[in-house]
């Protein structure tokens, strides 16, 4: 291969730069970079991002070579804008740093003091890293696909390229130097040293003519002023599950974002990062600890949010009048609802209360006081009916979001972990699963699984909505803005009617009162809906997809869009309605105090009314709360509830006297006190006269049961009266 002319390809970028240009709707140019070119010259504009697919269209050569040698070609630009950007400067700026006053006054001091005609030093010269105000980064062809960390081999060092992940620690941005300045404390010259690798070893003799002439040796010092910074953040890329092959555990990588690149991904992000794969160099006594091994990182040009499921970025872009009618239509309530993991036959209201759940209620802070809007759901049922599904759906739907199990997690690991920094060595917070759902979704699945010890790290941010802590010399409060999803199963694997509310779910009343809504799905046999649930499942099996259904359901990249629309709307409750409200919670207080309601009626229940019925009025993107949304909010509470209450009027038969005295007296055959005979028992009278009448039933009622349960052939007595034996 030919050696190439590095000269002959900075021309190329010039070229590209000062020529390129596209053309708007009325065909006039547009020459893009020679406007940003402007914008770097007068400092409104820091970046300069070179997007490739325009290099392509001019020159697809240089794009090739870019991407082969992305180092080397980051140099050439940034040159070329260098030299550029004096013939687009138009007007002085004014707005002047420290470094710019130190450039100028170095500059005047020179101009000052030296024959014209001398040659400079060139170790004292200005490296060009100092004078230069801006940031050069490449964006990828549309064209490459983000790679996997574990495809990221040796043979793209030097490369760019895509890779996608999660970001799972981001550092602190902290000024990382770019250059030093030493001035020399003998001649007074001074001398830069630009630093490439993370570290460096400081100059300590003066190379300046005047020193080395007089041989007076002057020492350098380091000075920080003079010196320039930029912004630097190492963030830790780990590939997704569902890219780890059989029997792996993810990768993860180091990558290096700089400058302004910087702050945009904060843990728990899904990214796609484009940038240089290099090793790490070091220098000193480190390289020789480090032997022939060396660490990789990847130098982060452009960094982009993606969504959780599809390769594609977040979109933020407004939804045009088109789509926001195809959601708003008619009965577009149900029909949002009805999108939320159409796959799964049925629960309607379950998906209605799961849908205001990703909305959220709006949240009050009155004088530091703070009523949270976020709505918190248990769904309680038997095994099978796709509590799971539903959850594993809301997680994948929610822009932020985390999914954990009640056995796999414990309480640290919800809330934060005191965890040593590696880079530092000092004690630092590690966000558990509830920090990084902040302003999301937490869904927690067996959720009666967990240790107690565990699930009362979850009261605090369900109300306070905040997370305290207390370790290891650290105290602080971290937020943890994030609505709860759960799902548990009853106390006995199934659902007990035989058995009241509080042995069934057996979760603390303190954790109950806090969910807004506590769905119990129970799994009954019916013919009908059990023909119709079977026929919706083998289709979607056969098919994959749906059954049709009497309205297309709205996709999710269309449903997220509108849901982080609603979320701007900040409804509030009118004068007139209040009343209406506050009318309806003390009926409800009434009817729970006199049908002795297990479900914990509380002031927390006026609350999440509230709450359900601003994120009714968010969904339909009105400014006040209306009748039907608490009409609407009230239905839902009274479904959660009657769900509770399963039918009582069957399970529950009234039991006559007889009957419970028959069973008591069964009770003590099968105990065996005098139940010697094989198939029957023979039970002394005086022995169940005295356990009946304990139990609170009166001679006469047992005499009553003796005599007909004898007419029934169930029993015989003797002559004497002294012993009941089974037939």
């Amino acid at each position: 291969m030919a050696r190439k002319d590095y000269a002959a390809e900075k021309e190329k970028c010039k070229r590209f730069l000062q020529e390129f240009y596209t053309e708007d709707d009325n065909g006039k140019k547009v020459f893009k970079y020679g406007v940003q070119l402007v914008a770097l010259a007068h400092r409104e504009q820091v970046s300069l991002f070179v997007e490739l697919d325009d290099v392509s269209e001019e020159d697809p050569e240089l794009v090739e070579s870019i991407c082969e040698n992305a180092k080397r070609y980051t140099a050439l630009f940034a040159d070329a804008v260098h030299e550029l950007l004096p013939e687009y400067k138009e007007k002085d700026t004014v707005a002047k740093d420290s470094l710019d006053v130190y450039i100028e006054h170095r500059l005047m001091i020179e101009q000052r003091g030296r024959d014209p005609a001398e040659t400079r030093d060139p170790r004292n010269q200005y490296p060009p890293e100092l004078m230069r105000r801006f940031e050069l980064y490449f964006k990828p062809p549309t064209t490459t696909k983000p790679k996997v960390v574990r495809d990221v081999k040796a043979d793209t060092i030097g490369k760019l390229v895509s890779v996608r992940g999660i970001v799972t620690r981001a550092t602190e941005v902290k000024p990382m130097m770019a250059v030093a300045t030493y001035t020399c404390d003998q001649c007074g010259a001074e001398t830069y040293q630009p630093i490439q690798s993370p570290s460096f070893m400081p100059l300590i003799m003066c190379p300046s003519q005047e020193c080395v002439t007089n041989k007076s040796g002057g020492r350098l010092y380091l000075q920080t002023r003079g010196s320039k910074f930029i912004k630097f953040q190492e963030l830790r890329i780990q590939e997704h599950s569902d890219q780890v092959p059989v029997g792996n555990i993810p990768r993860s990588m180091s990558v290096y974002a700089r400058g302004e690149n910087t702050r945009l991904a904060q843990p728990g992000d899904h990214v796609a990062i484009t940038g240089v794969f290099l090793p790490l160099l070091r220098t000193g006594f480190r390289q020789a600890v480090q032997g022939l091994l060396s660490e990789t990182y990847l130098e982060a040009h452009s960094i982009t949010l993606m969504n959780k499921t599809e390769d594609d970025e977040l979109g933020s872009e407004e939804l045009s009048d088109e789509e926001l009618r195809s959601i708003t239509e008619e009965g577009f309530y149900e029909k949002l609802a009805g999108s939320i993991a159409p796959e799964i036959y049925g629960h309607e209201d379950v998906k209605k209360a799961l849908l205001l759940l990703l909305v959220g209620g709006v949240e009050q802070a009155p004088k530091g006081m703070k009523i949270r809007g976020n709505i918190n759901i248990c769904l309680m049922g038997d095994p099978g009916v796709a509590k799971s599904q539903l959850l594993s759906y809301i997680d994948r739907l929610a822009p932020r979001s985390q999914y954990t199990t009640g056995r796999g997690s414990s309480g640290v690991g919800l809330t934060a972990a005191v965890m040593r920094d590696p880079v530092t060595g000092e004690m630092t917070l590690e966000g558990g699963a509830l920090v990084l759902a902040d302003q999301g979704i937490c869904c927690i699945d067996e959720f009666d699984k967990m240790a107690d010890a565990d699930r009362t790290a979850i009261h605090e941010v369900m109300e306070q909505q905040t997370i305290s802590i207390a370790k290891a010399g650290i105290m602080t409060s971290l937020n943890a803005r994030c609505s709860i999803l759960a799902a548990a199963n009853p106390a006995y694997g199934r659902y007990n009617p035989r058995k009241s509310i509080e042995q069934n779910i057996q979760l603390p009343a303190a954790l109950l009162s806090r969910f807004d809504l506590l769905w119990l799905i129970q799994d009954k046999p019916d013919a009908d809906s059990d023909l119709r649930l079977a026929q919706h499942i083998t289709y979607v099996h056969q098919h994959c997809r749906q059954p049709p259904t009497h309205f297309t359901p709205i996709d999710m990249k269309l449903m997220r869009r509108y849901i982080s629309l609603c979320k701007r709307k900040q409804p509030v409750v009118p004068e007139s309605l209040a009343d209406y409200i506050t009318a309806a919670y003390v009926e409800m207080r009434k009817e729970a105090r006199v049908s002795k309601d297990t479900t914990f009626t509380s002031a927390r229940t006026l609350l999440s009314i509230l709450r359900l019925s601003t994120a009714l009025a968010r969904l339909r993107m009105l400014e006040v709360v209306e009748k039907e949304d608490v009409n609407e909010a009230m239905r839902l509470m009274e479904m959660s509830k009657d769900s509770l209450q399963a039918d009582k009027s069957s399970t529950t038969r009234t039991q006559r006297p007889s009957d419970v005295i028959f069973s008591l007296v069964r009770e003590l055959a099968t105990e065996g006190v005098a139940g010697r005979t094989g198939a029957g028992g023979v039970v002394r009278m005086a022995e169940a006269e005295q356990r009946c009448v304990s139990r609170g039933f009166t001679p006469a009622q047992f005499e009553e049961a003796l005599e007909e349960y004898e007419e029934l052939n169930v029993w015989q007595i003797n002559q004497a009266r002294s012993r009941i034996t089974f037939v």
